[in-house]
């Protein structure tokens, strides 16, 4: 089959692999060679710049995919300034006459996407964007009045039904690549912290395409049938763990999503519960592209009117790290500076503890998170967060307030999870180890444990902190 382009650029960027990436099959389908491209830009990046956790897994997943691309004959050149500049040097430089990419979905590359591609097709090149992220596009699902949905179920509900996912792509096994290309080596870019403060997450994760397949496939193969009884449960590996190779692209939701389908049966409730969760993926993007200012804004604008509490720094910088006094709390709190994730569960606790109990502003957990998540999403970030906060889609009713002791007693029963992740608390019982300012004396005494020494007095009080959160609500109705 003949070709339309002698040399074609496929611009990487959150879809860091060769499996099933639409961008570089369009471009391996376009022309005769091809130039794997990443761009850092980042110093022309919004104000939701990525965070050193995240930057920690880049360089880590651009490792990878050097790698992959030179076991089919290929390099990766890597460039560092603003995108289109970027590309139309390379462009000038090799002869390149079409540029794909796979489509983000923020407001910030939205914008910098649209500009590119209108520039490039003026100067003659052909630009094509497609879809390697998400399982439909955002603009492709309306309610029945042609508004965008704002809450799940029903959206999941219509999604399925529009869902039309083919077969998988698979990766080339030779790919032909100009030589002779200015590429700058990836330490140049500067992602590793220069404060090892890493260990913890490098002892956790692997990055790339060949560990995100490899943790995906032993998911799909057996666990996911328990999801639905395990993906509660902070101390036990419940989950898939897939958020950060998802979020970079190093497997493509489509494939997960058709890997659970045909292995298990439809009625299997752990792989509906499953989909079900990468369906919320869907929805965050969803929410994202037709509400952008909600990155910033609560969605729900009564909301911009809350009270939210003054002087609470030092609470906010105690829940940062992990010393609230609140055991499943700093477990959570813990856990996220640590390995740089946070179980799902414990993610909902410790962000109700922050915005209810605290009462500090959402923005303040958002901002925390996305600096220290490896699998920071700007729009899963923005929706969980205002979820928690009451203000936004499909949100929890802002009287809907967690209770951590009840919480870790019901999901961290026998204490695996509190005990890893907050040491000191390891000898205490059962009965006292998500409570433990409820020692007796005498039992204190015994395991020589003195709270406000061996483990932080809690910085609230949980009944009092709810009644001000429920007052402050009530405070918003009346203004509202």
């Amino acid at each position: 089959m003949s070709k339309t382009h002698d040399i074609a650029i496929v611009w990487f960027r959150r879809d860091l692999r060769l499996a099933d990436n639409p961008a570089l099959q369009a471009a391996l389908d376009a022309a005769d060679s091809i130039i794997p491209l990443y761009i850092d830009d980042r110093e022309s990046d919004d104000s939701w710049r990525q965070g050193e956790a995240s930057d920690w897994w880049l360089h880590h997943s651009l490792a990878s995919l050097t790698d992959a691309l030179l076991n089919v004959g290929a390099t990766l050149t890597i460039r560092q300034g603003d995108a289109l500049d970027t590309l139309r040097q390379l462009i000038n430089t090799t002869g390149a006459t079409a540029v794909f990419w796979n489509r983000l979905y923020e407001p910030f590359a939205i914008a910098r996407d649209k500009a590119v591609k209108q520039v490039l097709k003026n100067d003659g090149i052909a630009a094509e964007s497609l879809n390697g992220s998400l399982l439909i596009e955002p603009w492709e699902i309306t309610t029945k009045t042609e508004t965008p949905y704002r809450v799940f179920t029903p959206y999941w509900r219509e999604a399925q039904k529009r869902l039309s996912l083919g077969s998988a792509l698979p990766a080339p096994s030779e790919i032909k690549c100009p030589a002779g290309i200015d590429s700058l080596p990836l330490d140049h870019l500067d992602l590793l912290p220069t404060i090892r403060w890493d260990t913890g997450i490098a002892a956790a994760w692997t990055p790339g395409e060949a560990a995100a397949r490899e943790k995906a496939f032993a998911f799909v193969d057996e666990p996911v049938r328990h999801y639905d009884e395990r993906r509660d449960l902070p101390g036990v590996a419940g989950t898939s763990s897939l958020s950060p190779h998802l979020h970079f692209g190093e497997i493509s939701s489509r494939e997960v999503f058709l890997a659970v389908q045909d292995t298990h049966d439809k009625d299997d409730e752990g792989s509906r519960i499953f989909l079900t969760e990468l369906g919320w993926r869907e929805f965050s993007h969803h929410i994202m592209f037709h509400y952008p200012h909600t990155t910033d804004a609560p969605m729900n604008e009564k909301y911009s009117k809350f009270p939210w509490a003054d002087n609470v720094d030092a609470k906010v910088h105690a829940w940062q790290r992990g010393r609230t006094g609140i055991p499943i709390v700093d477990a959570g709190m813990r856990q996220l500076w640590q390995t740089g994730w946070m179980h799902n569960r414990v993610r909902m606790i410790v962000a109700s503890f922050l915005v209810k109990n605290i009462r500090a502003h959402w923005l303040h957990g958002a901002r925390w998170f996305w600096d220290t998540l490896v699998d920071a999403d700007l729009p899963a970030n923005s929706m969980g967060w205002q979820w928690s906060a009451g203000s936004g889609a499909d949100a929890a009713p802002y009287f809907r307030i967690f209770n951590p002791v009840s919480q870790g007693e019901k999901f961290d029963k026998n204490g695996d999870y509190v005990r890893h992740y907050v040491p000191e608390l390891a000898r205490l019982p059962d009965k006292f180890l998500h409570k433990p300012w409820q020692l007796p004396d005498m039992l204190a005494q015994q395991l020589d444990f003195k709270i406000g020494d061996d483990y932080p007095e809690p910085i609230v009080d949980l009944a009092e902190s709810r009644k001000a959160a429920l007052d402050a609500f009530q405070r918003l109705k009346e203004l509202t």
